[in-house]
């Protein structure tokens, strides 16, 4: 992962992998923060002016985002 990044959002299929990215991803030796909670969400993309379109086929994946700290 790109530690110049100033928010990184992880998706996963299973609460638990989400989860672990933190300790597995050594996310606070990299200097980010957990940013809010590991929810469920659907995603969907917008181009132009066409109606969104469900990403991942509309299934919901685990997402959870880290923040570089202050």
């Amino acid at each position: 992962m790109a530690d110049e990044s100033e928010r990184i959002t992880i998706l996963a299929h299973e609460f638990t992998a989400a989860a672990l990215e933190f300790h597995r991803g050594r996310m606070a030796e990299k200097g980010y923060r957990m940013e809010g909670s590991i929810t469920p969400r659907v995603f969907k993309m917008i181009e132009g002016m066409d109606p969104p379109k469900d990403v991942f086929d509309g299934k919901p994946l685990f997402a959870v985002t880290f923040v570089k700290k202050d």
